[in-house]
């Protein structure tokens, strides 16, 4: 049995409102057996949906929901994982069957603190690998991108030039010089996910683009640089450094690059490449993302696995144990750089681990990819069920037979608003001619707009 925590970035360090439904992606884990603990009750439909395609049997999952805590039970309060009722549940169904012995690992989304004390409680920190570490905030420190940067230096790793702040005053040099060489800078939280905590300062028009991760874009004049700057800086000092509780990274902006990752399993003895794909981005929001990444040149590929490698070590010996996610671009000359590390269970782990792995095999021949979206801003899907039954009606659901097909990866909670809802959704194909069609009938049925000029 092993205990499954979907929990998300401690509240304390990033503050979500309602995670209810992309948490519950931590049941493409679960198998027989396992113990399951969500901050709300799982959605019916999609625990159904997601063990017919894993083969689980949902009858075997052990599902506990915590008292709802600070959050009302949008997210999983990190206090209420040590709250009396809590445990009582989790060793209710521990001891019947056999006691602590049982439990195999402990396993979270999100390496908080809460969860070594959790394990602690329970008296299991031995299946929780890497819990001394945990214990101390470690997973704050390896989630950090400023953490990642003066590792990434002390190992000589490739990474974009650029700097680490604590200061308005050194933010604006800093970025003043990088401006004057690189033309462009993006900005970047310490703490935060998916090009959400970064922005991108150009003052060559040219470098200006919809594809990198970058919410927002700011034009400065080349001319009066520094009073620009100290003007962006006052009005952005406080956002980028979380009310001066975190680090801000400065870095030098590489155009036409591709946004890749590796990800990798770090245990007490081994460091062990899982997979490896891309990311792409439309309006500088993340849009796709499709694993295996198969059409690398062998020497851009070892510098990616040998770096990812090199890295990875890095966070081995300073304690962390777990998934790990490095993130890197590739230079139109071929040169890989990286960009951040997230020591966690990424947005990735369950498009590679159980889509490609364990449901389509998308390493058999024939081989297939799967390319994970956000449903675009031009659909409007009003309902889960609506989504279901275009998919069922346009023969579009995953295939077993022919390993193809859209697979839906979390919950989709109605939303009647003119935005519809919004949820992610894998596209499982054999080229980029069956993704094409695949998508464009999914467009067909749902846009009721536009799409974003370059999307």
């Amino acid at each position: 049995m092993r205990i499954i925590i979907a929990n998300y970035i401690d509240p304390a360090i990033r503050n979500r409102r309602d995670l209810r439904a992309w948490t519950q992606r931590a049941l493409w884990g679960a198998r027989d057996g396992d113990l399951v603990i969500l901050c709300a009750p799982p959605d019916p439909a999609f625990l159904s949906y997601v063990t017919g395609l894993t083969g689980t049997d949902p009858g075997r999952l052990h599902l506990v929901v915590p008292p709802p805590g600070r959050f009302e039970g949008r997210l999983l309060d990190p206090q209420a994982l040590t709250h009396p009722d809590t445990l009582n549940q989790v060793r209710s169904v521990l001891e019947a069957h056999g006691g602590t012995r049982a439990v195999q690992e402990v396993w979270a989304l999100w390496p908080s603190a809460a969860v070594a004390s959790f394990a602690a409680a329970l008296g299991v920190s031995e299946r929780l690998p890497g819990a001394a570490f945990l214990a101390q905030g470690g997973g704050e420190l390896v989630n950090s991108k400023a953490t990642f940067r003066i590792l990434a230096a002390a190992t000589g790793a490739p990474i974009a030039a650029g700097t680490t702040v604590r200061d308005p005053g050194d933010a604006i040099a800093a970025t003043l010089s990088l401006l004057e060489s690189a033309g462009a800078v993006v900005v970047k939280q310490a703490h935060n996910g998916a090009g959400v905590g970064n922005e991108l300062l150009v003052t060559d028009r040219s470098l200006a683009t919809g594809h990198a991760g970058a919410r927002h874009q700011h034009h400065l004049n080349p001319h009066g640089l520094p009073a620009a700057l100290a003007a962006y800086w006052d009005e952005r000092w406080t956002w980028a450094s979380a009310d001066d509780r975190f680090p801000v990274v400065i870095e030098a902006f590489v155009p036409d690059a591709r946004t890749v990752y590796c990800e990798q399993h770090v245990t007490d003895t081994s460091v062990r490449p899982t997979e490896s794909g891309e990311l792409r981005y439309t309006e500088r929001h993340l849009s796709h993302e499709s694993v295996p990444l198969r059409d690398l040149t062998p020497p851009v590929r070892e510098q990616l696995l040998d770096g990812s490698e090199q890295l990875a070590r890095a966070y081995q010996a300073i304690g962390y144990r777990g998934r790990l996610s490095t993130d890197a671009i590739v230079r139109p000359d071929g040169r890989v750089l990286f960009t951040e590390v997230n020591a966690q269970i990424t947005g990735s782990w369950h498009i590679y681990e159980v889509f490609a792995h364990h449901i389509v095999h998308a390493h058999a021949d024939p081989a297939r990819t799967v390319t994970e979206a956000h449903v675009p801003a031009h659909w409007t899907v009003r309902d889960g069920a609506t989504f279901h039954r275009a998919l069922s009606e346009l023969g579009l659901g995953y295939s077993p037979a022919t390993r193809t097909g859209v697979i839906v990866s979390m919950p989709i909670a109605d939303h009647p608003d003119h935005r519809g809802a919004q949820f992610t959704f894998s596209t499982v194909h054999a080229g980029d001619a069956e993704f094409t069609a695949i998508w464009s009938a999914l467009d067909t049925r749902f846009a009721t707009s536009r799409p974003p000029l370059g999307g």
